[in-house]
């Protein structure tokens, strides 16, 4: 089973859509909201500085490429 999780924050456009394009494909993910500083911390880690950042099976996305993502997920 594939592990995804997504770092988000409240106000970001780009997070709603990625959560809201998973959920539409039924496909789960953990989200951690970056207001809690664990998961911000997590977050930067990976010299992550902006939301939503991806992890698809410990490989980190900077940016949403939905090519990418639906490869990785094997979306049609």
């Amino acid at each position: 089973m594939t592990e995804i999780i997504i770092y988000t924050q409240n106000d970001c456009p780009p997070c709603t859509f990625i959560k809201n394009y998973l959920s539409d494909k039924a496909i789960d993910y953990t989200e951690k909201h970056i207001s809690n500083s664990k998961f911000r911390n997590e977050m930067m880690d990976y010299d992550a500085f902006a939301t939503p950042f991806i992890l698809i099976d410990g490989e980190p996305m900077y940016q949403i490429d939905m090519d990418k993502i639906n490869q990785r997920l094997n979306i049609n």
